[in-house]
């Protein structure tokens, strides 16, 4: 198991029995589907079966063989060439395995492409059927041909899989109802052991990753919002903006003596910052379209690979058509229409996008990075829109168990002994949404009371929410598009927002639970708590009276203060008048909402919805039945799985709250895995990196 200790393996032989299991295990099945193509496909004859297992046989043969002979080629054609020409080599590989091998007939080039979809259909049930992973056979050969590092053994390696959105609680119950097989062996093994951590308000993708990849939150106050410095909102799935926020991210960093987490010869795959990794892939904020296509390359020429993804992707949308035609039938509640975008983009994250970043992680672990740093976004898109604990979101949780598994296998078989993380960046809440609770949305909530005191005028400008897998799939599109797709990308920005957001304006943006209310015509973005009372005088009372709105933080005279319906909570000095605001979110509540609060980002307004004492649901200012990016349910209780031999260090624990003993930030939990690191040698040895005041991680 990777991670269990320092012992180095011996050198592998050429050929193991493993080796020739898999390769039988790869041809059979391929075989079979041949067998089913040319009794479904007109133009597909055979003599006899053993003809079709030498065809098998010829394109296993095929693709080890031409895979070295494109290499050359694709490090200097983009991605896009990439997949193209891995399409035609698969079909000419094909081509040559049923014209060539002489008890087969094959008619025309039109019966080419059917067998080929239909063999790539038939391929993904059989191997399903018998167990079997299509891929390991062939990516344990890529690897076992790496040798290892000139000077004797190589030092270790670390592979850290993020797991977005699983929360310690889910980790708990996905153990005992058997959806995470892997994981529970690591454990029940003890070769791991599961720690929780708290992610702080805000509990969103970005800053987690921010806090993980770069040891640094700074400025970001949420997944979207107005920014004073660019007069515009930043929206951190955007390959533009999240160019501009991890620039910001390294400045902070480096202004702290720190260097990304991936800054010694690290790769960062599927995330949306680099961590200044020098390899780069699918990564929102580093996309500029085009690049080298090497590391697609395996990817794309692996036999029936392209299709086999491309036909889970379409099962994919039927399987998401279905179940949440089954939600309505069955009156699932809290539920939301799971229609438009979403079904695409649910069938690309769980199939393509999935198959693609494990091949590219494949490739980094071959290649020897010192560490590599892959998200994987299936289970949290499922579960927004899902739910947290529905079944589909399980099985998509599920899905990426079975990655960890082979994951694990390829980090066994790579030339570095690689320690294996898994790490969540936040959990999920869960609750009807606030349109569901009082009928109309909190863009158009705010609305209506800005119109109060100025009727007709356009007051409000709203930004619109969108998944965050979406930014992947753009960095993908990029990649793959044709010449100034990445230009036109780039350029994409709100809607509107520039043209309206003028004098007498607001702009609110969304993210999970909470919203951010800014004033662009006011300094920084943002009007004091006396400001907005005299501009908009029903604006702060008619928010603290609706249902499903639990406090509003703004800036008063002695900096930040939370207002509840009942009471009011000066965060810089503790006073607290009336009934506590933020009693219902836990006793870091206060501490967390100061950080973002005295955030040069942060908004004039920030709205949080209720969270219910007795259910523990909150309510989303976004149509998505799970959520993130505020405070209460589970959204704050992520999980760090780590090698058993790496004690958490007790300087690095939160001790504030008695009878807890926590990680609390993505930045601390940086801190933790560069001490790992170094103390392990995956990283050079250097000064530890301080030990934060107790409780930095959530100011």
């Amino acid at each position: 198991m990777p991670g269990d200790g320092p012992a180095r393996r011996p050198r592998r032989s050429p050929l193991t029995a493993r080796d020739a299991r898999d390769a039988v295990l790869s041809v059979v099945p391929t075989a079979v589907a041949l067998w089913i193509s040319a009794h479904v496909v007109t133009g597909l004859e055979y003599s006899s079966p053993l003809w079709l297992l030498a065809a098998s046989a010829l394109l296993l043969l095929g693709d080890v063989l031409v895979r070295p002979l494109l290499a050359p080629l694709v490090r200097v054609a983009g991605p896009a060439v990439t997949v193209l020409l891995g399409v035609a080599v698969q079909l000419l590989v094909l081509h040559t395995a049923l014209t060539a091998v002489p008890g087969l007939d094959l008619r025309s080039l039109g019966t080419l492409w059917q067998v080929y979809l239909v063999t790539g259909l038939v391929a993904v049930v059989t191997r399903w059927l018998v167990g079997v992973n299509d891929s390991s056979w062939v990516v344990r050969d890529l690897l076992r041909r790496r040798r290892p590092r000139a000077g004797g053994a190589a030092p270790p390696g670390l592979l850290v899989v993020q797991v977005d959105g699983l929360s310690a609680p889910l980790l708990q119950f996905g153990l005992h109802a058997g959806t995470l097989p892997t994981i529970a062996r690591w454990l029940r093994e003890g070769s791991h052991r599961a720690t929780a951590w708290r992610a702080p308000l805000p509990s969103t993708t970005p800053s987690s990753q921010a806090g993980l990849l770069h040891g640094t939150t700074a400025e970001v106050p949420a997944f979207r919002w107005w920014d004073p410095e660019l007069k515009r909102v930043l929206v951190a799935n955007r390959p533009a903006d999240a160019a501009v926020i991890e620039a910001r991210l390294v400045r902070a960093a480096r202004a702290a003596g720190r260097r990304g987490l991936l800054a010694h010869d690290g790769a960062s795959v599927g995330n949306v910052f680099s961590g200044e990794g020098a390899h780069a892939h699918l990564v929102v904020s580093t996309s500029r379209g085009g690049g080298s296509g090497k590391p697609y390359l395996r990817y794309v020429l692996r036999p029936f690979g392209l299709a086999r993804s491309l036909l889970l992707t379409v099962g994919e949308v039927v399987k998401e058509v279905y179940q949440g035609w089954q939600q309505r039938v069955r009156r699932v509640e809290p539920r939301i229409p799971r229609r438009g975008w979403y079904v695409l983009l649910r069938a690309v994250t769980n199939a393509l996008l999935r198959d693609l970043n494990v091949a590219l992680v494949a490739e980094q672990l071959a290649a020897g990075r010192a560490v590599v740093f892959v998200d994987f976004l299936d289970y949290d898109e499922v579960a927004h829109h899902a739910g947290v604990a529905r079944a589909e979101s399980l099985d998509a949780l599920a899905g990426v168990d079975r990655v960890l598994g082979t994951l694990s296998a390829v980090a066994a078989a790579s030339p570095r002994d690689y320690r294996v993380v898994v790490v969540s960046d936040h959990g999920q809440a869960q609750g009807p949404t606030f349109a569901q609770l009082t009928g109309r949305t909190v863009q158009e909530l705010v609305a209506d009371l800005l119109q109060r005191d100025h009727p007709g005028a356009a007051t409000v400008v709203t930004s619109a929410a969108g998944e965050e897998g979406r930014g992947r799939v753009d960095v993908l599109v990029r990649d793959l598009g044709p010449s100034g797709t990445a230009a036109r990308a780039g350029q994409r920005r709100e809607p509107l927002l520039d043209e309206r957001a003028g004098p007498g304006a607001a702009v609110v943006v969304t993210a999970g639970c909470t919203a951010l209310l800014s004033v662009p015509d006011a300094p920084g973005g943002r009007l004091d708590l006396a400001g907005l009372a005299r501009r908009w005088p029903a604006l702060v009372p008619g928010l603290l009276a609706a249902p499903g709105v639990g406090f509003v933080a703004g800036h008063g005279p002695g900096g930040p203060v939370v207002l509840g319906p009942g009471g009011e909570h000066e965060l810089a000095g503790g006073r607290v008048r009336g009934a506590d605001p933020l009693e219902p979110f836990g006793p870091r509540a206060a501490r967390e909402v100061l950080r973002v609060m005295r955030m040069g980002t942060a908004p004039a307004l920030l709205v949080h919805s209720t969270v219910d004492p007795d259910t523990g649901e909150v309510h989303a200012f976004e149509e998505q039945v799970a959520h993130h990016g505020g405070l209460g349910g589970w959204q704050n209780e992520a999980v760090l799985v780590h090698p058993a031999a790496w004690r958490v260090d007790e300087d690095l624990l939160d001790l504030s709250v008695p009878g807890e003993r926590l990680l609390v930030g993505a930045e601390v939990v940086h801190r933790q895995l560069v001490r790992w690191m170094r103390a392990d040698g995956v990283v050079p040895a250097v000064p530890a990196v301080p030990a934060p005041a107790a409780g930095e991680g959530a100011r």
